[in-house]
């Protein structure tokens, strides 16, 4: 039973990162910059977690943690995952959010990628087959073998690989800092570093002013609820109780909701071709984590 809640509490938590480029574009489209919108969602998110460690502090049933870590190393931990929203958002500023999902997916084999140039973890041939697996469903999914690739923004291109090099980055990061902290205290203090980052490199600073923050607080509060707050207390929540590949597989759902809600909600076109390239990368993903059963030494999906 506890197994089947922790599955849930992860299925729902990556599903909810699904949904945000959709939000995004629809802030765009109210005429809110990449600082705004990046900026709005660090700092509810960080105010939420807050918030939210306060009380969970204060509870005595609240498990001991060494917290030996310097606070600071956490903060600037921060910086991957600010630097993934900012990358992530200017190519769903640039290109369809369908197509900025699938090249966000590509963190996969870069994530290999980093592990053999940085940590000498050299990948097995299942792996490098694996990687051919998802190149070959991301030409399917972002719809090459349909358009010229000229009707592509390259730009929106370039930041969305950006983007997956960030998200990849971010999870060597994740996974080595902070873990003597609580979930949800280790979360508030990466946030709180994004919300650096974005201030200080974007300088949206039209936020603090009243109209444009009465404007942008909807959307803030979706983007902060469901990419901020959700998905880490639910992954924290499930993880332990599933495993690492099973979360890993269940995490895959953010691809197709992803590509789902442009579909259903932004009317962007999606082929059958396109879908098919969605189900490749989606049954590679299963079949390398089942392959990671077998080699528990990557750091990676």
């Amino acid at each position: 039973m506890n197994k089947t809640k922790g599955a849930i509490a992860v299925f729902i938590g990556a599903a909810s990162f699904g949904i945000l480029s959709t939000f995004v574009k629809k802030a765009y489209a109210q005429g809110f910059s990449l600082g705004e919108v990046t900026g709005i969602q660090a700092f509810l998110g960080a105010a939420f977690l807050w918030i939210l460690w306060l009380l969970i502090s204060r509870s005595k049933s609240q498990q001991a943690y060494p917290a030996q870590s310097p606070k600071w190393k956490i903060i600037l931990s921060g910086i991957s995952t600010g630097t993934v929203s900012i990358l992530y958002y200017k190519c769903v500023q640039m290109v369809p959010a369908s197509l900025a999902i699938v090249l966000l997916m590509q963190y996969i084999w870069i994530g290999q990628l980093i592990e053999f140039l940085f940590f000498k973890v050299r990948p097995t041939r299942q792996q490098i087959l694996g990687i051919i697996f998802i190149l070959g469903g991301t030409i399917l999914a972002t719809g090459l073998l349909e358009e010229p690739l000229t009707s592509f923004s390259l730009m929106g291109i370039l930041f969305g690989l950006l983007a997956a090099a960030a998200y990849a980055i971010f999870m060597i990061v994740n996974g080595r800092v902070g873990n003597d902290y609580p979930p949800v205290q280790k979360s508030a203090y990466m946030i709180s570093g994004a919300f650096l980052l974005i201030m200080i490199s974007l300088q949206p600073f039209s936020l603090f002013q009243v109209d444009t923050f009465q404007k942008i607080l909807p959307y803030g509060l979706l983007l902060a609820v469901f990419g901020t707050v959700i998905p880490p207390l639910l992954f924290a929540y499930g993880l332990p109780k599933i495993g690492y590949s099973l979360g890993a597989v269940l995490s895959a759902v953010e691809l197709p909701v992803a590509v789902c809600m442009s579909y259903l909600i932004l009317q962007e076109p999606v082929s059958w071709l396109k879908w098919l390239g969605v189900l490749f990368i989606l049954l590679t993903i299963v079949w390398k984590n089942i392959l990671k059963q077998k080699s528990p030494n990557s750091t990676y999906i």
